[in-house]
């Protein structure tokens, strides 16, 4: 299985609609993305990645085997934050439990400790999705907490977990 993590290119629409119009792959998402998610709604995301700021946002394609299964990004925050950045990631779900996003989210820490000044990446995955906190914890993230009632997502009231990655 051949993993790349590269920049976006316009022509990863097409999958990108495939694998962000699957409900299972949406429902472990924040909101804001339409369903279904069309070809031309990943055409603004990849244009909107592509054009932004190098050094707040870290937004990256995941491809195996030539296919392009996901999305992973990081985003720096602001204020007195502005030297820890959000990660948040998605692989399609033909793809899941393949160690794909594990990979993914290896590259992408890696990249932003050797090559910014962040020194803290937290991601903040819904609790009851074992399978992306088992992601972070492969990676070696450490779980701080649980933020309790934290999330509404399709009409229910969520707890999410706090991870963190220190340089």
């Amino acid at each position: 299985m051949n993993i790349v993590i590269r920049e976006w290119k316009l022509s990863d629409a097409d999958d990108l609609a495939e694998a962000l119009s699957n409900p299972n792959v949406l429902n472990n998402l924040r909101d804001g993305l339409p369903y279904p998610y069309t070809a031309d709604d990943a055409r603004e995301f990849i244009s909107a990645m592509l054009s932004a700021d190098k050094n707040s946002v870290f937004a990256f394609a995941i491809e195996c085997n030539g296919k392009t299964v996901g999305s992973i990004g990081a985003f720096r925050q602001g204020n007195i934050h502005a030297r820890t950045a959000e990660l948040g990631y998605y692989v399609s779900e033909k793809y899941w439990g393949r160690g794909i996003a594990a990979r993914a989210v290896e590259y992408v820490c890696d990249y932003i400790f050797g090559n910014t000044d962040i020194i803290r990446i937290f991601a903040e995955p819904f609790a009851h999705n074992a399978a992306s906190c088992r992601v972070l914890e492969k990676v070696g993230f450490s779980l701080e907490g649980i933020l309790r009632n934290s999330a509404v997502k399709c009409g229910k009231v969520l707890d999410m977990k706090m991870y963190s990655l220190i340089k």
